[in-house]
């Protein structure tokens, strides 16, 4: 039986603020399999990005474990979390976080130069991703030059190009009008279709729609987690070059 791609047990992450303990994540017990595709939704505040940083590998718990793909992380020293991270995580952030003076191939290349693959291998791999999201004619083109939808696809390019099994999207969409962001959610439900686990951290309700599974947060703490169909209403065009 397949370990969980996810597993926290008590997971809690406090923070001193102003003399007082802030509980942005109260004791938390969860488990995500592979092949999910969950949207984590709640307001501003309410911990669901602290979360993401969390199983991003971003930041450490103040108590309590977190299971990635079956490793206890807590074991993990710096440097075997941020290669756990390379390898076994892709992050997608609203703001893209592409070097500016990097072309697209460019940036969706970085995690293979981090790894020290070989160069032409490295470029092919970066070149199929970027055609796999549309992108085959923009490949040469700097951040500045490209859309924020663009942008946005350059990002999940990146995010993966090791192939790793969990993908996680903080607000992927925040940046994006809604026909750009349909065409960004076209995609994730593409990749999980290969058997990835996507979390998508929102609040937008077309984002959170595009899950089949809803959890939600409110003050540090779940307060809904349910199953239901997938019911965003897709636009019907096919992802064009251009958005």
């Amino acid at each position: 039986m397949n370990k969980p791609v996810i597993e926290t047990k008590g997971l809690t992450r406090t923070f001193l603020q102003g003399g007082q303990t802030i509980n942005a994540i109260k004791p938390l017990d969860m488990v995500i399999n592979h092949g999910e595709l969950v949207a984590i939704q709640g307001t501003s505040g309410s911990g669901k990005s602290t979360l993401l940083h969390l199983l991003a590998l971003l930041d450490r718990p103040t108590a309590g474990s977190y299971f990635l793909d079956g490793t206890d992380t807590a074991k993990m020293s710096d440097n075997e979390q941020s290669d756990a991270r390379n390898r076994l995580i892709g992050i997608v952030f609203q703001n893209f976080y592409l070097i500016p003076y990097a072309t697209a191939v460019e940036n969706v290349m970085l995690p293979g130069l981090y790894r020290r693959g070989k160069q032409p291998r490295i470029r092919q791999r970066a070149e199929d991703l970027l055609e796999s999201v549309g992108l085959g004619n923009r490949i040469n083109f700097k951040p500045s030059s490209l859309s924020g939808g663009q942008q946005q696809r350059v990002a999940l390019a990146r995010a993966m190009f090791n192939n790793p099994p969990l993908l996680l999207a903080d607000e992927p969409t925040g940046q994006l009008d809604t026909t750009t962001s349909n065409e960004i959610l076209d995609l994730f439900e593409q990749i999980n279709k290969t058997g990835k686990t996507i979390i998508l951290v929102t609040h937008d309700p077309l984002t959170a729609d595009t899950a089949r599974r809803h959890i939600t947060f409110k003050d540090g703490e779940v307060v809904s987690d349910k199953e239901q169909p997938a019911t965003r209403k897709k636009d019907q065009r096919t992802v064009s070059n251009n958005k």
